[in-house]
């Protein structure tokens, strides 16, 4: 259990609606918080007590894992939660807020711990953090925490003087930037099958592994955020953070220490041997973007990315990427990362797929039968679960080999009611364990990567490829993996039609 005063700023807000208000109730179901902290509801918004509880609490009865009825148990529970009207740029307004803040610290006997979540634009960071320490909030006992979501920054140069800003207040061991998808179980699964089994670690280098494949696909388009993607566009959106922390968790060595710096440091191994792109030819020859266009998405008809609200009619964003990635080391040499992402394709699915080398050609049965790759497959979202496909003898039959899978699906599990990544995610921060979240050269050496993409592509614009929604992206998605001699492996939902698996339950 762990004791703090959670300052959420733009407590008004989606994040703070569909994420945070539940994760504090599923941790408090699950007595991860007891009943020593308090949380302040920050916004511009005049709300009451009273009316700021209720959002609360139509918050949890839509977004929760836990069932909520108003009894005395949520009376206790909401009894910890008070709003306040801020105007962040007001540094009497932090002077009235630490008042607050101390009073309900005596109240809930907290001990002076404090907690503050940004859920604000990245540009208010710098500004809100130094309010914190002129209004007198990061002194007396207790640690003090400042977590923040991305994006942080929207190019290397923005993102250092955006950390240049903060660190003027925080120390980096308090500074807790959050990439929700290192909270994901299954994100936190792939070290433990990679490091727990003896026999998988032997076997995760270049000497048996052909390529990996990540996948994060949307059938969502921009929805309300086109103003926001317009100047993000799939790359910074999803490219910087998700897919290239997915890749490096892949990649990275085992740490010398189950220690939250030392797994870091591991992580910042692997982004040190990115294979930088030297030139804007060598960018397009690794990479692939798209824009969707008006199509069918499952019966329905979109429309097209320039026809969304806030959208410029001749928009250059992408809302599709793929690359080519290699991490030029001696376990990885020579071994091509394949990372996709994009919206309004056909299924919702968070997927790692790596395929393993096959068995020699024209030796022993290669001889007579066509075998399929055997392939160890991490599914991310929504589905949990973790599936092995190898070659097996068709039962009944003369020596015919068909490819089986052996599947364990975690959210198949009857009973099993999975964490939130929000969830492990405050816990975490609230208890100090930095393990997955982001460390500054983490990001810095990210964006550094990113950056030179995106500058080739500002260049010129003949090479964003349309693609109809309800449509795995544009075909030179398809080509970037055919080039090498591979393809990629269906998803889960995927109605291909090109393997046929059966199941082998675990």
């Amino acid at each position: 259990m762990t004791s703090a005063v959670f300052l959420i700023f733009g407590a008004t807000g989606d994040l703070a609606r569909r994420k945070l208000f539940p994760a504090f109730y599923s941790l408090y179901r699950e007595r991860k918080l007891g009943d020593r902290f308090a949380v302040i509801g920050l916004a511009r918004r005049s709300r009451t007590n009273d009316q700021f509880r209720d959002d609360v609490y139509e918050s949890i009865q839509e977004f929760a894992r836990y069932n909520v009825t108003k009894d005395e148990q949520w009376d206790a529970f909401a009894e910890h939660f008070e709003y306040m009207s801020l105007d962040i740029n007001n540094v009497d307004g932090f002077r009235q807020l630490r008042e607050l803040t101390d009073r309900l610290d005596v109240k809930f006997d907290i001990g002076g711990n404090r907690l503050f979540y940004l859920a604000l634009a990245p540009e208010l960071f710098g500004n809100v953090s130094h309010n914190l320490k002129a209004g007198g909030l990061l002194e007396g006992a207790g640690w003090h925490r400042l977590v923040i979501e991305k994006p942080f920054g929207y190019d290397l140069p923005s993102a250092e003087k955006l950390n240049a800003e903060i660190r003027q207040v925080f120390e980096e061991q308090d500074i807790y930037r959050i990439d929700h998808y290192l909270g994901k179980e299954m994100v936190q699964n792939i070290n433990v099958v990679r490091f727990a089994n003896a026999f998988f670690e032997p076997l995760w280098n270049n000497k048996y592994i052909a390529n990996i494949q990540i996948t994060l696909s949307e059938t969502v388009g921009v929805e309300e955020r086109g103003g926001y993607y317009e100047h993000s566009g799939a790359l910074r959106d999803m490219g910087q953070n998700h897919m290239l922390q997915m890749l490096a968790i892949m990649a990275m060595e085992p740490p010398s220490r189950m220690h939250p710096e030392d797994i870091r440091d591991e992580k910042v191994k692997v982004f040190r041997s990115l294979r930088g792109f030297q030139t804007a030819a060598e960018v397009r020859a690794n990479t692939v973007r798209g824009q969707y266009v008006a199509g069918n998405i499952k019966g329905e008809q979109v429309r097209g990315y320039r026809d969304e609200d806030k959208v410029n009619p001749e928009s250059t964003t992408e809302t599709y990427f793929a690359a080519r990635v290699f991490v030029d080391n001696f376990r990885w040499a020579g071994v091509p990362f394949y990372i996709r992402t994009g919206k309004r394709l056909p299924v919702k699915t968070t997927e790692v797929v790596v395929e393993f080398k096959n068995v020699p050609n024209n030796v022993y049965l290669s001889r007579k039968h066509k075998l399929e790759p055997n392939l160890l497959v991490f599914r991310v979202n929504p589905l949990e679960g973790i599936y092995f496909k190898m070659n097996a003898k068709q039962p009944g039959s003369e020596g015919t080999i068909v490819p089986v899978a052996m599947d364990f699906c975690q959210s198949c599990q009857i009973g099993l009611n999975t964490p939130e990544a929000y969830e492990r995610l405050l816990y975490d921060a609230a208890r100090g364990d930095s393990t997955y979240f982001t460390r500054w050269d983490e990001v810095a050496l990210a964006w550094k990567y990113v950056d030179k993409i995106a500058s080739a592509w500002g260049e010129r614009t003949d090479d964003l490829h349309l693609y109809s929604a309800g449509t795995w992206g544009p075909e030179q998605g398809q080509q970037l993996v055919a080039e090498d001699g591979f393809r990629w492996w269906p998803v889960n939902g995927q109605d291909e039609g090109e393997v046929t698996w059966g199941h082998t339950q675990m």
